[in-house]
């Protein structure tokens, strides 16, 4: 059976080794593991510790065909997808243009098993409108990397990003919906060594930002707007009840959990009941197989997933007929576009 891994992250190399380049913030450092640590900002801790697993696509396909299935993957950035908007304009504007290339170059060098997704910085929107075209148009790449934050400013449902937003549905390009660790790890991460964030944060943060996309109107006035929002949908399927019944104030003239289940979601949840709530809260059409690999094992999702109980039929829309529909997989056309140049100031 072929599967799709919609949740899976590869990271190019080379822009952390840009990134220990620098002399400001943010910032990263050799962990001398072959690894990074990535420091946003002075006098935090390293928000994000990739280690050399993240780095070597070969060794991730190695691990994923010992699992007994031929597994394609949907690359996206995770919580580094920041980093992009905390940068200036013009230099978060060429990091991302230098990013997608990368990720262009794999959906070449691993035609039908490796897809990418484009970064965008949103501190600016219309270097924001810029990346996208040519991540959309040049590179072909088959989503767009949506961060919970725009460095630590919450609102990604900022006025001045309608035009984005717009953009995003005229093109068809599935947004994809993480936590940044930003606005709530700065509260928790300090905690019991980071378990507070990492065990709760995440959900609290991707949580308000899809709300946020919900209440501010956005995916009202975006009705084909295509948003898969991470980790089961955070808490939201679980509070679905009082996001509705709190929310009257935002005069939206539908309840809250319409829009939420226009979403889709994936499977990572370590836990074969979340899995199970999910499925049942956004519909089996709307939910994808995705791991968080190599942050969680594929095994273990695998494992949990098998439990559900699913027929053959929905069993095979979650492992990949849903993420083949959602990302436009049918067709994926290549492109031999000439490598930006570009230049980074320290």
């Amino acid at each position: 059976m072929r599967i799709i891994d919609s949740h899976f992250h590869w990271l190019p190399r080379s822009t952390f080794e840009r990134l220990c380049k620098r002399a400001g913030y943010p910032r990263a450092e050799v962990d001398g593991k072959g690894g990074y640590r990535y420091y946003r900002a002075p006098g935090q801790p390293a928000t994000m510790s990739p280690w050399p697993e993240w780095f070597d696509l070969d060794e991730q396909f190695a691990y994923m065909d010992k699992l007994g299935y031929d597994v394609d993957v949907i690359s996206s950035t995770g919580p580094f997808s920041i980093y992009f908007s905390e940068l200036s304009a013009s230099e978060g504007r060429e990091e991302a243009y230098a990013w997608n290339e990368e990720l262009a170059a794999k959906q070449r060098a691993y035609p039908g098993r490796f897809w990418g997704t484009a970064v965008v910085p949103l501190a600016d929107t219309a270097a924001a409108l810029e990346v996208l075209e040519h991540a959309a148009n040049t590179l072909h790449l088959k989503g767009v990397n949506l961060p919970g934050s725009v460095g630590a400013d919450p609102r990604i449902d900022h006025e001045r990003l309608e035009p984005f937003y717009d953009r995003v549905e005229e093109l068809g390009l599935p947004l994809l919906l993480h936590p940044t660790d930003a606005v709530f790890a700065e509260m928790l991460a300090g905690d019991y060594n980071g378990a507070l964030y990492l065990s709760l944060g995440r959900v609290i943060e991707v949580s308000v930002a899809a709300m946020r996309l919900v209440l501010s109107g956005i995916m009202e006035r975006h009705p084909k707007l295509k948003l898969t929002m991470s980790h089961t949908g955070g808490a939201l399927p679980y509070q679905a009840g009082r996001m509705d019944k709190n929310s009257k104030k935002a005069n939206l003239p539908q309840d809250p959990s319409v829009y939420l289940k226009r979403m889709y979601t994936d499977t990572v949840s370590p836990h074969t009941a979340g899995m199970k709530f999910a499925i049942d809260f956004y519909g089996v059409d709307h939910v994808m197989y995705g791991t968080d690999y190599p942050c969680w094992m594929p095994a273990d999702c695998l494992r949990f997933l098998a439990d559900v109980g699913l027929n053959a039929e929905d069993r095979e829309k979650i492992m990949a007929g849903n993420a083949r529909k959602f990302f436009n997989l049918e067709t994926s056309p290549a492109t031999t576009a000439k490598p930006r140049e570009f230049a980074t100031a320290p």
